[in-house]
């Protein structure tokens, strides 16, 4: 972003053009100053900034450079993957004590049952690394690197539904329509690299289940400018970034500085930032002909990558390709990094369902972290791997000696963090001996995301943008930066 320009994080609606035209041309410093003196926000950089002036943007120094986050849709069950209840198992088939559920309101799916018999994991847990931490052996590869981990075993959410806890987690609201937690970042910070977006998304492709909508990596009432762009697998990476047939660069050069030359007559004559956002989309879709290609193909990627993630890791829109990817984007400075991986929503036959999931990203997500660390770019690099919600320790359906379901259960799920500053081979938080309510150390979803933003420089409660008569901001009106999963 601008230092100089005045929409950052203050009151744009409340300064006329005459102010907005007088910043535009003003020093950095004096700019600088003056929009301090009217509010609490901050000056953000512009898109392509150096790495210099990022650092001068952030709030204090930041931990981690960059967020790679694997969000794992559907809601995985914690309960068979990594918080581990004996006590459980030792009442499989038992009512659920009403003492436990303490009125909690249920689905729909759920809600109607007459009865709620409590159905232990069917999978083998064992301790691992030097920090003995429990995981189950359907997450092998995930097991071997807990020593790197961070794992929040006391995570809450408000929403008990797909929809709105996605939202929610993505953006700090239920409600469609704020901007994504990318979008937060990179309207904070800017970009490290002029030739990439600094928000990128990859979804694995062809797994349906629970949908998933553009609006989640949107940029809400922000710029567009710094909405995430979804990569694809295939021939073209990003849409409409090619040349149509029959226009060559040359011309295409040519329209573009047409077009910056009639936007650039309407900005002086309107002062409307989105024509600024305009003109830079145009100029990076340009540069992104070159850097994407480049930073999709696999082909310079060592044997030893591809036994390091997975075979998936070969076929394009794959989660184990997508892990891949990021790594790739990673080094070459894109500051947010957005995975989609779907299919967790796991109401019946949850035991054959959730082997499927854990093959396609276990080894992947382990790859990941195992790659950045020989990189040297673990120490700034926050990966994090989750989804909305947990899953209920009550079968829904019918329980069987094989088969078991999960309904929704936003009370308590299991998230892991890594690198970025935060500890590793730790366990916060601790749920009861049934896996039903959180017990000890709760992480709400906006102390989440206020950590987050923590790590990469950015105070939650001073990064805001006034929309409608009023400042918002990711964590809305709360959240708390969780010091204890920090180094």
């Amino acid at each position: 972003m601008n230092p100089m320009d005045p929409m950052n994080h203050l009151n744009p609606d409340a300064l006329d053009v005459t102010r907005r035209h007088f910043l535009s041309r003003a020093s950095a410093g004096v700019g600088a100053m003056a929009l301090a003196s009217l509010g609490h926000g901050r000056v953000g950089p512009p898109a392509g900034a150096s790495e210099a002036v990022a650092r001068a943007a952030a709030h204090h120094a930041p931990k981690a450079k960059r967020i790679i986050y694997l969000f794992q849709s559907g809601g995985p069950s914690q309960l068979d993957l990594f918080d581990h209840k004996p006590e459980l198992q030792r009442l499989n088939g038992e009512e659920l004590p009403d003492s436990v559920r303490q009125g909690q309101r249920l689905t729909g799916m759920s809600g109607n049952q007459s009865t709620l018999p409590l159905a232990g994991s069917q999978f083998k847990f064992a301790r691992h690394g030097r920090s003995g931490i429990w995981v189950s052996d359907l997450m092998p590869r995930t097991a071997a690197i807990v020593d790197d981990l961070c794992f929040i075993r006391s995570m809450q959410t408000e929403a008990i539904n797909h929809d709105p806890a996605v939202t929610f987690l993505q953006t700090g609201s239920e409600i469609a329509g704020r901007p994504s937690m990318g979008s937060w970042v990179t309207y904070g910070l800017g970009s490290e690299n002029r030739n990439l977006p600094a928000f990128i998304v990859l979804v694995t492709k062809n797994k349906g289940g629970q949908p998933l909508y553009s609006r989640l990596w949107g940029s809400g009432f922000l710029e567009s400018r710094f909405q995430g762009v979804q990569m694809r697998a295939g021939k073209d990476p990003v849409l409409y970034l090619a040349n149509p047939e029959g226009i060559s660069p040359k011309t295409r050069r040519r329209m573009l500085d047409r077009i910056a030359s009639l936007d650039g007559v309407q900005m002086e004559r309107e002062g409307d930032n989105s024509i600024r956002s305009r003109i830079a989309q145009y100029e990076l879709a340009y540069r992104m002909q070159m850097s994407v290609p480049d930073a999709t193909d696999l082909s310079d990627e060592p044997e030893s990558i591809f036994e390091l993630y997975g075979e998936d890791a070969r076929v394009p829109g794959t989660y184990a390709a997508n892990c891949l990817l990021a790594r790739r984007l990673a080094e070459r400075d894109v500051r947010f990094i957005q995975l989609y991986h779907q299919g967790w929503d796991q109401h019946g036959s949850l035991p054959a369902a959730i082997r499927v999931q854990a093959r396609e990203t276990d080894q992947a997500s382990a790859g990941l972290v195992q790659d950045l660390k020989r990189r040297g770019m673990l120490e700034d690099t926050l990966v994090v791997w989750g989804g909305e919600f947990g899953r209920t320790n009550y079968s829904q359906g019918a329980l069987t000696a094989n088969d078991y379901g999960r309904d929704h259960h936003p009370r308590c799920f299991t998230m892991w963090m890594a690198g970025g500053g935060v500890k590793p081979g730790i366990v916060h938080g601790r749920t009861d001996e049934l896996g039903y309510n959180v017990v000890e150390n709760p992480v709400h979803v906006h102390d989440l995301q206020a950590t987050l933003l923590h790590q990469m420089g950015l105070n939650h409660e001073r990064l805001t943008h006034h929309h409608q008569g009023r400042d918002f901001r990711l964590t809305d009106v709360h959240g708390r930066v969780v010091r204890d999963l920090l180094v």
